[in-house]
């Protein structure tokens, strides 16, 4: 058996884990963590069952998917080692393809384009047999790949790239093509420890043609290459992609009389009353001899060996521990959503807001994640959020270090957020959460952005009447089609989002940009009640800053008008002058005199100048706010399961 620890040792410090709440992520970094204190899990928002006691310092969150987030993450770490294992679209449920390919390519290629430019020893990525789609009987590394998903499109496009960076950009790459990885903390609802759990019981599940054969290769195997790969990173390997499998071919019907006779079941098999998964081929082994080759790396774990180490690592699991994968898995056969809820002086309204929100979410049975974001608020908001925290592990809590207002509160919970949509809400709980429903079931028909429409506000008619009024005058100016009477409550597809977050203004408008970005959009009418805690903080000052935010952001209208009002007075002005020339010459008796003309004059056109310098100073400020690039927010803590963690 190889001695792993030499190499663990060897690498080079410190090494970033991405991906790590997966199956394979997690099991290579508690691995290298046995030996190493150097080591950092990365998880697009929280640890997950599998990291659940790592040391909080040991686990960073970062959306791989996010430029910025990937920005802070590097310059943060500085890591030596990056060990690649985020992948979407293995399972039968993950369909997204725009994720598939934004996931499994488009981030890999963000993040080797940033460490290119950094000091790196080692990059080993989590590559996928499906890579070679139908040509899955023994390929070695040389032969076609003839991907048949989108995810073996996109992990094919991932492996050429690294090629290429490592061929042509001398990058310390190397691309790793799993085999069927099976062991410890894989989701219970698979192949694997789903078989073993049942023949522990002394029964069987249900099984697909017993002529299927897969290359069963156990995770510390796995997970040993990747270290090997990394500890003896050299130019000959830069770009390479290798085979990590057993080599043996073993059919599901082999695996199943293995599997009966170690854990003595004398059960009789039922074949083909399971459903395969649409890219599943009857051959699907490898040919793992340049790894041996390049690495002095072979399988060394036999499947007797890892059945049976399987069924030690279930039987350590409680009931509750066994079904949070298969629960996992069943949800996220459903559409999931995070409520992202914007703050300030809304503390007493929080728990209200929390218990209508997980209401509607649990009637839905889909999985969620709350995100309070509280803008600096002066109360205790922040304090109350943490108190909510420890009972329900769904929220997530944002501290900003100052109050950049509601729309950053928008974004920046945007960018944590982990599901396959996001609710914006104000905190105030004039957005009823139970429109969420409605929200929901609009998504479900195809429509990428379900807003809400304020039909009517339960406020004096004279403000409702001037919301109106903005509402239409926005809509006129703009030269985006403005919905009528639609605020920031909205519920917005996860792609929509992702254009949203690409957006790079930081004087932002959100439900102009919405607007903007397109999609198939759609709304849903409600009475929008009066704030039931404490009193609104918009006033007439605040409510003209924001009809000014919204058309200058998104209208030029004003700059047509005062060109337009400039042609057409200069145009009078030269009419004028003609008339009183003629005036003088033809009837110097009558023709007009004195200085009460030229003051009106003067007026006229000195206001009309102060009116044009003040648009324009307008647009400027604007400009002038883009170009500084300052932060668009800070955040100075998040708040997870009762535990404030200061930024």
């Amino acid at each position: 058996m190889t001695d792993i620890e030499p190499f663990i040792r060897a690498l080079r410090g410190p090494i970033l884990v991405t991906g790590a709440s997966g199956f394979v992520g997690a099991n290579l970094f508690r691995m290298i963590a046995r030996q190493r204190n150097d080591v950092f899990a990365v998880v697009q928002r929280e640890k997950n069952w599998r990291l659940q006691d790592v040391r909080e310092q040991q686990v960073l969150a970062a959306d791989l998917n996010d430029e910025n987030a990937v920005k802070n993450l590097l310059d943060g770490v500085q890591p030596q080692t990056v060990f690649d294992c985020v992948a979407y679209g293995a399972y039968s449920f993950e369909k997204d393809a725009s994720l598939i390919y934004e996931t499994n390519f488009l981030a890999t290629t963000r993040l080797v384009g940033m460490l290119a430019n950094r000091p790196l020893a080692a990059f080993v990525h989590a590559g996928s047999s499906s890579e070679y789609g139908s040509n899955s009987a023994g390929p070695r590394e040389t032969d076609v790949c003839k991907p048949n998903s989108d995810y073996a499109v996109s992990k094919v496009a991932a492996s050429d790239y690294l090629s290429y960076m490592g061929k042509h950009g001398q990058f310390p790459c190397v691309n790793l093509r799993l085999y069927s990885a099976y062991g410890p903390l894989e989701d219970t609802s698979r192949l694997m420890p789903n078989l073993v759990r049942e023949m522990l019981a002394k029964r069987l599940p249900p099984l697909v043609d017993p002529e299927t054969s897969r290359d069963f290769i156990y995770i510390d195997d796995v997970c040993h290459a990747f270290i090997l790969a990394a500890a003896k990173m050299n130019p000959s390997l830069f770009g390479e992609s290798l085979n990590i499998g057993s080599g043996q071919k073993t059919t599901i019907g082999q695996l199943v009389e293995t599997a009966r006779a170690i854990f003595a079941v004398t059960a009789t098999p039922v074949y083909n009353n399971m459903e395969a998964r649409a890219w599943d081929l009857q051959d699907w082994y490898s040919n793992s001899e340049k790894a041996d080759l390049l690495l002095g790396w072979r399988a060394e774990t036999s499947l007797e060996t890892g059945l049976r180490k399987m069924a030690g690592w279930i039987d350590t699991l409680s009931q509750e521990e066994m079904s949070n994968s298969t629960k996992r898995a069943t949800l996220d056969k459903r559409r999931s959503v995070s409520a992202i809820i914007a703050c300030y002086k809304d503390a007493e309204a929080i728990p209200i807001m929390h218990r209508r929100l997980t209401d509607v979410f649990q009637r839905l049975k889909i999985e969620y994640e709350i995100i309070f974001v509280n803008d600096s608020s002066p109360d205790d908001s922040a304090e109350v959020i943490l108190q909510i925290s420890r009972q329900d592990k769904n929220v997530l809590g944002i501290s900003h270090s100052r109050n950049f207002g509601s729309q950053m509160a928008f974004r920046s919970g945007m960018e944590l957020s982990t599901k396959q949509a996001v609710v914006l809400l104000d905190g105030d709980l004039q957005d009823p959460p139970e429109l969420i429903e409605e929200f929901y079931s609009k998504w479900e028909e195809g429509y990428d952005v379900v807003y809400g429409r304020r039909i009517r506000r339960e406020m004096p008619w004279a403000w409702g009447l001037l919301y109106k009024a903005f509402y239409r005058v926005f809509a006129a100016f703009s030269y985006v089609k403005i919905p009528l009477d639609a605020g920031d409550f909205s519920l917005i597809d996860q792609r929509v989002a992702g254009w949203l977050l690409r957006s790079p203004e930081r004087d932002l408008f959100m439900r102009g940009l919405r607007a903007y970005v397109g999609f198939r959009q759609t709304g849903v009418d409600y009475v929008r009640p009066e704030r039931l805690f404490g009193r609104s903080t918009n006033n007439l000052l605040k409510n003209i800053d924001w009809a000014k935010k919204g058309i200058f952001s998104f209208s030029n209208v004003p700059m047509s008008m005062l060109t337009a009002t400039g042609v057409i007075l200069f145009a009078l002005s030269i009419l004028a002058v003609i008339i009183v020339a003629c005036a003088r010459i033809l009837f110097p008796d009558a023709a007009p005199r004195g200085i009460t003309t030229l003051l009106i004059s003067v007026l006229f056109f000195g206001s009309l100048n102060l009116l044009a310098i003040g648009l324009v100073g307008e647009y400027v400020a604007k400009i002038m706010t883009e170009v500084k690039e300052r932060p668009r927010l800070i955040r100075s803590a998040l708040i997870r399961n009762g535990k404030l963690t200061k930024l």
